[in-house]
C-alpha cells in the first residue's frame, strides 16, 4: 500500500530507482549537510539575533523547502539557509549597515517575494542571461573567501592588528590550535570523500573540546542529556519588520539586491551541477523544470523570514543523495524528515563550541572557490573583473560591496577597451546605480 502511493507521487519506477535507494540517498544528504543545523545558528546569533530557538528555525526553514522542491518538481534536491547568505544578513546587513535583525528579516521577505514574482514571471531567466559570466563567478568565489575569513577570525586564527589591520593570532591558545586540527582533519575527510565529512569533524572538535579545561570548565561545556525537546521559536517568529526596506529604500534596496543576485545564480549553479549528476537534464542541458525549482526556492525563503532565518535555498551537498542513488522527491523527503528528527537532539547541538564550527566555514569557503576555474584566465578582462569582486568581499567585509565594485570594473573594461555594445542594458544600469550610490554615500 505504502509503496503504491510512493509510487503515485514520485515515479520510482520511472526514475529507475527504489525506496530503499531512495532512503539511504535521503539519509546521505543529510549527514553531508546537518552541519548547518550547528553553524548557521552561530552565525546568525553573531548579527544580534538571539540564539534561543535559532536550532529549531533552521531546522523548520530547512524541512519546509525540502518539502517545496519534493513535491513541486521531484528532484532530489534539498533546501536551507544558505552559507554565504547567512553571512551576508549578519555581517553586512546587521553589523556593517547596523540594521536590526528584525529589519533585515524585513528584508530578507520582500528579497523571496521578488525572486519568487521572476520566477513565476520568467524575467529570472533574462536576468541570469544579462549578467556576465565573470562577475557571477568572481561574486561566487568571493562569498567563499568570505566565509573563510570569518572561520579563520573565529578560530582565533586571524585577528586584528592597528598596522597592517590582520595578523596571525595566538596559536599557544588550546581552542586555535584545535581548530587549526579541525580544518585539516575536515580537508581530509572531504578529500577521502567520507559521508557526512564535515558534521563528523565537527562532532570529534566538540568531542576532544569537553576534555581541554578553560577558566573553571572546559571548551565544550558538559550537558546531562543529548535528547530533549526542542525550543520554541516564539522571539524571532514573524518577528519581521516589513515596512523597514521600504520606508528606507534608499538605503536598503542594494541589499535587496545582492541578495537576490546571490540566491539566484547560487540557486541556478546548484540546480544544474547536481540534476546534472542525477542525468535529469536534457540533451540541451536544461533543467525540465527549473521554473518550478526555482519557485520552490524562492517561497522557502518566504517562509524562512516568516520563521527568523536567512534566504534558504539549494544545497549542494544534495549531490551526495544523487551519488548514492536518490532520483527523486522522495530523497528529498527522507531530509525533511531528518531535519525534523534531529531537533530531538538540541541539547547536544547547543553544547558545540564555536571552535568546532569555524572548520565547517572553512571547507565550504574552499568548496565556494572551485568554481573559479572556470575563469577565462587569457581573458584580462574576465579575471579582473572576478578578482576584483572576489578580493572585495573578504576586505570590505561586505558582499554586496564586492557585487557592486565588480559591476563598476567590468563596464569601466568595456568602455574603455571599445567593447561597449558586448554589455547589456541591465548591467549598464546597474554599474551606474552602484555610482551613484557611491557619489551620494547613499549607504
Amino acid at each position: 500500500m505504502l509503496s503504491a502511493v510512493f509510487e503515485r507521487l514520485f515515479h520510482l519506477n520511472q526514475n529507475g530507482t527504489t525506496i530503499k535507494t531512495e532512503c539511504i540517498a535521503g539519509l546521505t544528504t543529510f549527514a553531508a549537510m546537518s552541519y548547518v543545523l550547528v553553524v548557521n545558528p552561530g552565525i546568525l546569533s553573531a548579527g544580534g539575533m538571539p540564539i534561543e530557538g535559532l536550532i529549531t528555525v533552521t531546522a523548520l526553514a530547512a524541512c519546509i523547502g525540502t518539502l517545496l522542491m519534493a513535491f513541486m518538481t521531484n528532484y532530489p534536491i534539498a533546501l536551507a539557509p544558505g552559507m554565504g547568505l547567512n553571512a551576508f544578513f549578519a555581517f553586512t546587513i546587521c553589523l556593517t549597515r547596523d540594521i536590526q535583525w528584525q529589519a533585515a528579516l524585513g528584508i530578507v521577505f520582500w528579497n523571496g517575494i521578488l525572486f519568487l514574482l521572476l520566477s513565476l514571471t520568467g524575467v529570472r531567466s533574462k536576468i541570469a542571461e544579462a549578467i556576465p559570466a565573470a562577475l557571477k563567478i568572481g561574486v561566487q568565489c568571493g562569498i567563499g573567501l568570505f566565509i573563510a575569513f570569518i572561520g579563520l577570525k573565529n578560530a582565533g586564527l586571524v585577528v586584528a592588528h592597528p598596522a597592517t589591520f590582520v595578523t596571525i593570532g595566538d596559536l599557544s591558545q588550546p581552542a586555535t590550535m584545535l581548530a587549526l586540527a579541525g580544518i585539516v582533519l575536515t580537508i581530509v575527510l572531504v578529500i577521502k570523500q567520507v559521508t557526512g565529512a564535515i558534521l563528523i569533524s565537527v562532532l570529534v572538535l566538540t568531542l576532544i573540546g569537553a576534555f581541554i579545561p578553560v577558566g573553571d570548565g572546559y571548551l565544550t561545556e558538559h550537558t546531562e542529556s543529548i535528547i530533549g525537546l526542542p525550543e520554541g521559536i516564539g522571539t524571532t517568529f514573524f518577528a519581521m519588520d516589513l515596512l523597514y526596506p521600504i520606508e528606507h529604500i534608499a538605503q536598503t534596496w542594494d541589499l535587496i539586491f545582492a541578495l537576490l543576485f546571490v540566491n539566484m545564480f547560487d540557486t541556478v549553479g546548484t540546480l544544474i551541477g547536481v540534476s546534472r549528476r542525477a542525468n535529469l537534464l536534457t540533451p540541451q542541458g536544461k533543467l525540465p523544470k527549473m521554473g518550478p525549482a526555482m519557485t520552490a526556492d524562492a517561497t522557502a525563503s518566504v517562509f524562512g523570514a516568516a520563521l527568523g532565518t536567512s534566504p534558504v535555498t539549494c544545497y549542494v551537498e544534495s549531490a551526495a543523495g544523487v551519488s548514492a542513488g536518490g532520483r527523486t522527491g522522495l530523497t528529498s523527503v527522507v531530509v525533511a524528515c531528518c531535519f525534523l528528527l534531529a531537533l530531538f537532539f538540541t541539547p547536544l547541538m547547543k553544547v558545540i563550541p564555536l571552535m568546532a564550527t569555524t572548520p565547517a566555514l572553512i571547507m565550504v569557503g574552499i568548496l565556494m572557490m572551485d568554481s573559479f576555474r572556470q575563469l577565462d584566465f587569457d581573458d584580462l578582462t574576465s579575471l579582473a573583473t572576478a578578482s576584483v569582486a572576489l578580493l572585495a568581499m573578504p576586505l570590505t567585509f561586505s558582499i554586496s560591496e564586492g557585487i557592486a565594485l565588480g559591476f563598476i570594473t567590468y563596464v569601466g573594461i568595456m568602455l574603455g577597451t571599445g567593447k561597449y555594445r558586448k554589455v547589456s542594458v541591465i548591467t549598464y544600469v546597474m554599474a551606474a546605480v552602484f555610482i551613484l550610490r557611491y557619489a551620494l554615500d547613499l549607504k
